[in-house]
């Protein structure tokens, strides 16, 4: 049986899954991995003064890793800049905030040969690699570099970025080039696979065959729509357990028979966080006879606080809560608690079951699994709503949900009107759909989904993309 290797930034293969804190995305990798007696490599999080390209080989609850040092100007020119302030704004459609610095590119080209480069000794000719994300587009290129033939495949969870604002991308070209060297490349949704082929097909001169396949560039390409999931029973499983019990427990006391708004988000411009608190603020105004009956808990771990951007949004959304509260609250009411720290899996599901309304609200994002964990926790017998931005590509498949644009305060707070007075017989009903989809779709199936894709599909025959330089 061929080996899976598993390729992403960070490694996230679970120590101790008993813990309860890996999510759902790293027992599923984790379980595939064992099954294929597998690989998982990626940057170790830590840095050295100097590059050495050798692997420190760990066995994390039965998962054989391969962590890789960097140098910290990697870690700037690669991380910090090419993937968090040049691609990251760019695929959510963030022009405004994309920054084009040469150096960026140049290192993140330079990381990823490095990886390529340690990685393509351990890779035996059966294997099949798995390399995920936006920090690793050009690392199958450099695997083919390196005379490694084996089917590789792609999975994107970020958006993939319209072709007018690709293009202002310097070499953007290039870096869709060295696409190709993949076989198989997997989307969230049909949005996404659609802007791909739009460049593909309208700026480089590529043809679609009609089966899901690309030809351009000399090469040609798989496709595919790959929706992932969150762990069911996993996610059941922590709800259950004293850690889910308890928060629920503590939630339901705290809120005094207030009705709870929860929105839980890392700190991003693309989770439409300031939008979120503007529209709720819309809603007290525009119905005074809630306040003091309902309150928002915004969970909000800091991420990437290295970064201005970051920075200065962090101050904005502390002083737009602390505004509204000044505003609204009474003595014994707050309308905004605002939680800038990071919860386990099971304290998540206690928080999310006792929230009658989830707020998901992404101006643009990949999937958005908060939604689905939300849905996952609801009472059967009690269960709340869930307000989904249209621009989450968990929209694509949870039509049941209430659909708001997020740049509406006024859309936003009509759906949490709606949300907190939907009569028990259509939220039951709501939730019975939404729950069907998270059940069919976990994320069992859509790795499943994408391996066996990957195994079938005919390895990538052509010269491969050029060599021209790709710095930006």
């Amino acid at each position: 049986m061929s080996r899976l290797i598993v390729v992403s930034n960070r490694v996230s293969a679970p120590a101790d899954p008993a813990a309860g804190s890996a999510g759902g995305l790293a027992m599923a990798l984790s379980a595939a991995l064992k099954t294929y007696d597998g690989l998982w490599f990626g940057w170790s999080g830590e840095t050295v003064e100097v590059f050495t390209g050798e692997p420190n080989f760990q066995n994390r609850a039965g998962v054989k890793v391969a962590l890789v040092d960097l140098e910290a100007q990697d870690v700037d020119e690669y991380y910090n800049g090419y993937a968090n302030k040049t691609l990251w704004p760019l695929f959510h459609h963030r022009v405004d905030l994309t920054a084009y610095e040469r150096s960026y590119g140049e290192g993140y080209e330079r990381v990823n040969r490095r990886f390529a480069e340690v990685l393509a000794p351990l890779i035996q000719p059966d294997d099949l690699i798995w390399i995920h994300d936006y920090h690793m587009i050009p690392l199958a290129w450099e695997l083919r570099r390196l005379g490694i033939a084996n089917r590789i495949g792609f999975f994107l969870h970020t958006p993939w970025p319209a072709r007018q604002l690709l293009v202002t991308l310097p070499h953007h070209r290039r870096l869709v080039e060295s696409l190709f060297a993949y076989d198989l490349i997997g989307f969230h949704t049909e949005e996404w696979l659609d802007l791909f082929r739009d460049y593909v097909v309208t700026e480089a001169g590529g043809e679609l065959d009609g089966r899901g396949g690309l030809e351009c560039f000399g090469r040609r390409l798989q496709t595919g729509i790959f929706p992932i999931g969150i762990d069911v029973e996993g996610f059941l499983k922590a709800w259950n357990s004293a850690g889910g019990v308890r928060a629920y427990d503590r939630m339901v006391a705290s809120s005094a028979s207030r009705a709870m708004v929860v929105g839980v988000d890392r700190l991003d411009y693309s989770k439409g966080l300031e939008e979120r608190l503007l529209g709720y603020e819309q809603f007290l105004q525009d119905n005074p006879s809630w306040r003091g009956g309902v309150f928002l808990l915004q969970v909000t771990p800091i991420s990437r606080d290295e970064v201005e951007t970051y920075q200065e949004m962090r101050a904005r959304l502390d002083a737009l809560a602390g505004r509204i509260n000044g505003e609204f609250a009474e003595m014994d009411w707050q309308p905004i608690r605002y939680l800038n720290r990071t919860y386990r899996r099971d304290q998540l599901a206690g928080l999310y079951r006792a929230a009658r309304v989830g707020l998901v609200t992404p101006l643009r994002d990949g999937m958005n699994l908060v939604a689905k964990e939300y849905v996952a926790a609801q009472s059967p017998e009690d269960p709340g709503v869930l307000i989904l931005s249209r621009f989450a590509g968990a929209a694509e498949q949870m039509g049941e949900a209430l659909l708001v644009n997020p740049f509406s305060r006024e859309e936003l707070s009509d759906a949490i009107l709606k949300a907190l007075t939907m009569p028990l017989a259509e939220r039951k009903r709501k939730w019975e759909a939404l729950m069907q989809v998270v059940r069919d779709t976990d994320v069992a199936h859509w790795r499943d989904a994408f391996v066996r894709a990957l195994k079938t599909t005919p390895v990538t025959t052509g010269d491969g993309p050029s060599t021209a330089a790709h710095a930006v």
